[in-house]
């Protein structure tokens, strides 16, 4: 196979080198051979563990959950079955370099964002940022330059920013040391990623790429570009969402020479544990195989049922859903197919409870739901059967909820982006007070407050509250969603900055 990237340039993808998996293929040898264990893990293949526990997990599972001892390679200073399981990845991911995160991709995140900028530099970002983006510039000291994404007033959602928005930042802010783009977003939005990446390297500054939600669009002509192939410098990308590995296992990929994949690689090695999971490393290992020897037959599959599922629910009353013929916005490219956003608003009812609904009488759970939508996400776990009971409960929980066969709906409440005052490094650090969240309008916040998911902070450190925020808050939490991130959990107080605005 050969994948053409954006800049012309052809990356051979062997179906024959692909089917190989040294790291799980490694340990499955070194398990073979029955060693006696005097290292860590101390449960030592199960044998000392709770039995229930042992007995539903499995020893073989146990028995590979191993260490980082000679024979099995370190994944600080890979030389070996763990070097040859990332060069395998970053061909079968058409990058350079690729390296594996067993801490989720908000690590691979961070490690990228701490090995482009340092104490007072610029990074030009969307607010829509996952809250480990905002961790990582507060880690770095960094000056985030926000974009303000294009607001989606039916659905009560965020989507990506403008080209115009990207190329006024530019002007504005040539001196950046890198740009990071979120690609698709949480929804499947994808932007014009090519051309978004063009206008950046005239600038001669590198172009990260969230690129969580995005482990598929390599395996499949019909998904949107992904960061590598649009000649993104580095991208950090969730393989366990919908590449096929387990839960906290992702990879970082870097191509070019505008950052240097020997700072990524160290940043990496600053960010992780040392007590490397070897369960974790293989499955990325074998979730690569996977994908690259079988990845265009299986989302072939999954587009299909994607479709079938969406043709449904737009003929369900009260339902709507996100497709291609309601986004008109400039930052708008392509809709990714397996991520399916369906508003239950006319139905009278919050996404919350559509989700409660679905979960007591369906036993379905939902990607996300917020005030307005849920979101399911398809992928080559799903067959007819499960796209069947979905569209079945859909059905049951419009006939629920109908009111004399009206549905009206609700007015859709989306406040603005609140705006910057202080750095969010220094505004973290400074002095604080604690006050009712009711009052605080016009103060600067010092803690996050977010619902996750998405985990995009409604308020981060430095960012003045507006009444529309704590209206907005407080919608939430009266729907019962997860509001989280101050220290006081109930979220009647929030911390502030005792320095009153103007501040410097």
């Amino acid at each position: 196979m050969e994948h053409m990237s954006h800049d012309g340039r052809y990356h051979r993808r062997t179906l024959e080198g692909q089917i190989k998996a040294p790291l799980f293929e490694g340990l499955l040898e070194h398990v073979r051979q029955e060693p006696l264990a005097f290292h860590i893990p101390g449960h030592k293949s199960g044998r000392g563990m709770d039995a229930l526990f042992r007995d539903t997990i499995g020893k073989q599972a146990l028995a590979l959950d191993l260490i980082n001892i000679a024979p099995l390679d370190d994944l600080h200073a890979p030389h070996g079955m763990i070097r040859e399981a990332e060069r395998l990845a970053a061909e079968a991911f058409a990058a350079e370099h690729a390296f594996f995160s067993v801490q989720g991709t908000s690590t691979a995140i961070m490690a990228m964002i701490l090995a482009t900028t340092g104490p007072g530099e610029k990074i030009i970002v969307p607010r829509n940022v996952h809250k480990s983006v905002l961790s990582a510039i507060i880690f770095a000291g960094a000056l985030p330059i926000f974009i303000y994404p294009e607001m989606d007033r039916t659905f009560g959602i965020s989507h990506g920013i403008s080209y115009a928005s990207l190329e006024r930042a530019l002007m504005l802010h040539p001196d950046a040391r890198a740009v990071l783009l979120i690609n698709p977003t949480y929804f499947g939005v994808a932007c014009q990623l090519p051309a978004y990446v063009d206008l950046v390297h005239a600038y001669g500054i590198p172009v990260l790429v969230d690129e969580a939600h995005g482990a598929h669009l390599y395996f499949h002509p019909e998904l949107p570009p992904s960061a590598m192939e649009a000649g993104a410098d580095v991208a950090a990308v969730s393989m366990h969402k919908l590449g096929g590995s387990m839960t906290q296992s992702s990879l970082l990929l870097q191509q070019g020479n505008r950052v240097s994949h020997q700072r990524l690689q160290a940043m990496m090695s600053m960010l992780q544990t040392t007590s490397t999971s070897y369960l974790l490393l293989s499955s990325l290992d074998t979730a690569r195989r996977h994908m690259a020897t079988r990845g265009e037959e299986l989302l072939s599959q999954t587009i299909a049922l994607s479709r079938r599922l969406r043709k449904a629910v737009r003929d369900i009353p009260g339902l709507a859903i996100l497709d291609e013929t309601v986004l008109a916005y400039d930052s708008f490219h392509a809709l990714d197919p397996t991520k399916i956003t369906i508003q239950v608003a006319g139905l009278g009812i919050s996404g919350y409870e559509a989700e409660q609904y679905l979960r007591e009488h369906a036993r379905i759970e939902v990607e996300l739901s917020d005030l307005y939508n849920i979101l399911v996400l398809i992928t080559p776990g799903d067959d007819d059967t499960t796209i069947n009971r979905l569209i079945e409960a859909l059905y049951n929980l419009s006939a629920t909820f109908q009111t004399n066969g009206a549905y009206a709906p609700a007015d859709i409440l989306l406040p603005d982006m609140p705006a910057l005052a202080l750095s969010p490094r220094d505004a973290f650090y400074a002095e604080v007070e604690r006050i009712p969240l009711s009052e605080s309008a016009g103060r600067v916040m010092a803690e996050f407050i977010m619902v996750y998911p998405p985990g995009i902070p409604i308020l981060m450190p430095g960012e003045i509250i507006t009444q529309d925020n704590i209206d907005y808050i407080e919608a939430n939490v009266a729907q019962g969603l997860p509001v989280q991130g101050p220290e006081d959990a109930t979220l009647a107080t929030i911390k502030v900055i005792k320095e009153r605005l103007p501040l410097r």
